[in-house]
């Protein structure tokens, strides 16, 4: 199993050819963002993709923003993530990884959401993954579980982040939920958390190698999972991003580090994870490596 990277367009303020050109300068083999809404704007992104052999993950929110409409229902998310998929095409994704559903939802509605929604997605063609997020239905580790057994087929974009804040505390105490949804899980988002936040201000830093660890001990269970469904590629999105998730100095609001950089060095720091994870032969070793810039 290879190891594909793709860089997020959360939080990136240029055009599409810089994105793709930071990407493949950095060694990453893709975009991932949501999908242009006019055949302009996919033009735009198309062109550069095809320019760096890059791939492409699509990002869809229903009924809202990041936070859903909290009066909005099921209807309506179903509506707006119908809107996304039918803006999901030239380029067309590998997958899309999908923010919907809402926390305040019985599981009960929730279940009907999400075998709603992979129908939908089935009828244009495209898989789709549903991201572990605050605020949705995902949003913790126990209600996870519980719909990927209630959804057959169900995907996972796991970003184990978020379940930091709901739960604060890091997740070593809930492993064993962690090995029961990792055979779903399709793509991960890495961002490492904390018990107090969804962000750490620099995953390089050393008051956060014991966060880093840990987020990189349960990836390492999604490997294994995948790695046992026989996948040939994982697919991992370094998510360090703005709004309220990136550390600022107070009275100047100063970014305390730039996201790119922190990006780009999360992403060389799992190429490197995962190499020695999946070791010369394809077996597993011991071991992570040193979390330094």
């Amino acid at each position: 199993m290879q190891l594909k990277l793709f860089k997020t367009l959360w939080g990136f303020e240029g055009g599409y050819d810089q994105a793709a050109d930071e990407a493949a300068q950095a060694g990453f083999d893709g975009l991932e963002g949501p999908p242009p809404r006019t055949a302009e704007g996919r033009e735009a992104l198309a062109a550069p993709l095809a320019d760096h052999a890059l791939d492409y993950i699509a990002e869809v929110v229903t009924a809202g923003g990041y936070v859903p409409d909290r009066r909005a229902d099921v209807a309506r998310h179903l509506a707006t993530l119908e809107d996304g998929l039918r803006a999901c095409r030239d380029p067309t994704p590998l997958f899309v990884t999908c923010i919907g559903g809402c926390d305040a939802w019985s599981e009960s509605t929730s279940v009907e959401f999400f075998s709603e929604a992979m129908a939908l997605a089935d009828r244009y063609g495209l898989a789709i993954s549903f991201e572990t997020h605050r605020s949705r239905s995902l949003f913790n580790p126990w209600t996870t579980e519980r719909l990927v057994e209630a959804v057959p087929g169900l995907e996972l974009t796991a970003d184990f982040s978020h379940w930091c804040v709901v739960c604060e505390r890091l997740l070593d105490t809930e492993l064993e939920t962690i090995e029961a949804i990792a055979p779903r899980v399709r793509h991960i988002h890495a961002r490492v958390g904390y018990d107090q936040g969804p962000q750490v201000p620099h995953p390089a830093a050393p008051e956060y190698a014991s966060a880093l660890a840990a987020h990189q001990r349960w990836w390492e269970t999604v490997w294994r999972a995948q790695t046992e469904r026989g996948l040939q590629a994982t697919t991992l999105t370094p998510e360090f991003g703005p709004d309220g998730y990136l550390h600022l100095l107070p009275f100047t609001q100063a970014p305390i580090a730039d996201l790119w950089d922190i990006n780009r060095w999360m992403g060389g720091t799992e190429r490197a994870h995962f190499a020695r994870w999946r070791g010369p032969d394809g077996a597993r070793p011991v071991g992570i490596p040193d979390p330094t810039p």
